[in-house]
């Protein structure tokens, strides 16, 4: 029988490394682009298998650290972080030209001249602020890829993805051999990618030779051009699909399907992505998951209901991945095309989570957390009538979560508070029976000890 690699860990991590692609600015496929380029690489140096397993979740998952500094880049830089880390990879970062014609095209962008003369000024005197912010990329990026299971040497890989060959990288300023295989790897399949998706097969091939000896290993710049000319390789990178094409190329234990533990660490490591693209929102999803839990279990809902309601809480927020940061924590209110943005993420969420069959089921779920009943919700304006009972619950912890934490616009309310405010919407936007449920699991508690713990813990 052959192997089903799309229900298989591959699939899974296959799936979400799209979300990782909307947080860096980059087009969909792009770390699975960035895997295709990598294992060809891979088999040029003749990569031993075990190492070409670690390789294959690294190069996936490479970019799980990438909204840890999210909102420090737009707070630095004024200015949108996916505009700036698109442009941050097509940019050769030892070169101060380079940097600051970067730094130019996004301070402050939108602002008056005075306003953006400042903001430049400002980043030329953040050269460490700048480094520790990569830093951070790559040190989270490789504590998550432990904690969902993907190794050492993976994880080490991911650490050392802005390594450079002649010690001018991120974190450590590693040099030559002593920067892993693995990451070197890493450090070039995907500079290959954002050139050959930006500016072609041939740009990406000159980019690659200009920075061999500085950026990148000599030794793989030649195993590169080993398949420069393989036409056939190049179409199928440059496909519709290079997920499937990706886990495919994955080692044979990846196209086993992981178990409910393996599956709910995944969903535990991708909502710590998720929580960290905004410092509003440290411990947000782990928070709706619980809370979403105390009231489905408090209604009754069988096992595997909860079981589905957890993930979908862990998860819902996926799509906020692909929503600016100068969005989500803007103090103020946010204007008509902010507001349009903003209401698009459940949209990304669905469209995410459909791509991952394990996830598949739930993806209406997670996706409907800010319906309302009477219709007025978003993305898709749902009635009550087409929101499962689940769905309700979901939006109700949500909204319980969201009220008694901290926004860049107002304190969290006290639990007390939080509910009369809740009852107020109850009918129209919230469940009465899912609020029923909140305010049932809570008294199970001391005032509201258990909901309080989530949130200052």
């Amino acid at each position: 029988m052959p192997l089903d690699r799309e229900a298989g860990l591959s699939g899974v991590i296959g799936g979400l490394s799209y979300a990782l692609d909307i947080t860096e600015g980059q087009p969909l496929g792009h770390a699975a682009r960035s895997c295709l380029i990598g294992m060809r690489l891979a088999d040029e140096i003749d990569l031993s298998d075990p190492q070409r397993g670690s390789l294959f979740y690294a190069l996936l998952m490479k970019d799980l650290g990438c909204s840890s500094n999210a909102a420090k880049v737009s707070a630095l830089f004024d200015a949108d972080d996916l505009a700036v880390k698109h442009d941050f990879k097509l940019t050769d970062h030892q070169s101060n030209l380079a940097m600051a014609r970067s730094a130019v095209r996004h301070a402050a962008a939108g602002g008056g001249p005075v306003q953006r003369a400042s903001r430049v000024t400002s980043l030329a005197r953040a050269g460490q602020v700048t480094r520790r912010l990569v830093a951070i990329r790559c040190e989270r990026g490789a504590d998550i890829a432990r904690m969902v299971g993907l190794g050492d040497e993976a994880a080490e890989a991911i650490r050392a993805l802005d390594e450079h060959w002649n010690g001018r990288g991120h974190p450590a300023g590693l040099r030559g051999d002593d920067i892993p295989l693995l990451g070197r790897i890493l450090c070039l399949a995907q500079s290959v990618e954002v050139f050959l998706s930006a500016h072609g097969h041939d740009a990406a091939y000159e980019m690659a030779r200009r920075r061999s000896g500085s950026w990148f290993d000599p030794a793989l710049v030649r195993a590169l051009d080993g398949f420069r000319n393989d036409r056939g390789f190049w179409c199928r990178v440059a496909g519709p699909d290079p997920v499937r094409l990706a886990t495919d190329a994955g080692p044979a234990e990846s196209a086993v399907e992981p178990d409910d533990a393996g599956v709910d660490l995944i969903a535990e490591g991708f909502a710590r992505v998720i929580d960290a693209k905004s410092p509003y929102t440290a411990r947000h999803s782990e928070g709706v998951a619980a809370i979403a839990v105390g009231i489905g279990d408090r209604l009754g809902l069988p096992a595997p209901e909860l079981r589905d309601l957890r993930r979908a809480g862990l998860l819902h927020d996926i799509g906020k991945l692909g929503v600016s940061s100068r969005i989500l924590d803007k103090p103020g209110r946010l204007d008509e095309a902010e507001w349009r943005a903003m209401r698009r993420h459940p949209e990304f969420t669905l469209r995410i989570l459909e791509r991952v069959p394990v996830f598949r089921p739930l993806a209406e779920l997670a996706a409907s957390h800010h319906e309302r009943m009477d219709g007025q919700g978003y993305h898709r304006g749902l009635r009550a009538g087409r929101l499962p009972l689940a769905a309700r619950v979901l939006a109700v912890a949500d909204v319980c979560e969201a009220l008694t934490a901290d926004r860049p616009y107002r304190a969290g309310m006290p639990v007390e508070q939080a509910l009369s405010v809740m009852r107020a919407q109850a009918g129209a936007a919230l469940c009465p029976e899912a609020l029923a449920g909140l305010e049932g699991w809570l008294s199970e508690g001391a005032s509201g000890a258990q909901l309080e713990g989530l949130i200052t813990a």
